[in-house]
């Protein structure tokens, strides 16, 4: 019996994609435009160049 077992939330979310096909189609568009980016290894090494370390206390004046 569990087995066959679908929570609300599974089969909210199935019935969405069911009505909305393209769903996963724009959550790939998305993170694609967000996350998948391809980085310069030269600007990447300036950035890590240009760092400034930290102090341990950082609001110490002297």
């Amino acid at each position: 019996m569990a087995r066959h077992y679908e929570s609300e939330l599974t089969q909210f979310l199935n019935q969405y994609k069911h009505e909305h096909a393209d769903t996963e189609q724009r959550q790939r568009e998305g993170r694609a435009r967000l996350w998948d980016k391809n980085l310069d290894p030269e600007l990447l090494e300036n950035f890590r160049a240009g760092r400034v370390s930290q102090r341990p206390y950082v609001y110490q004046t002297d």
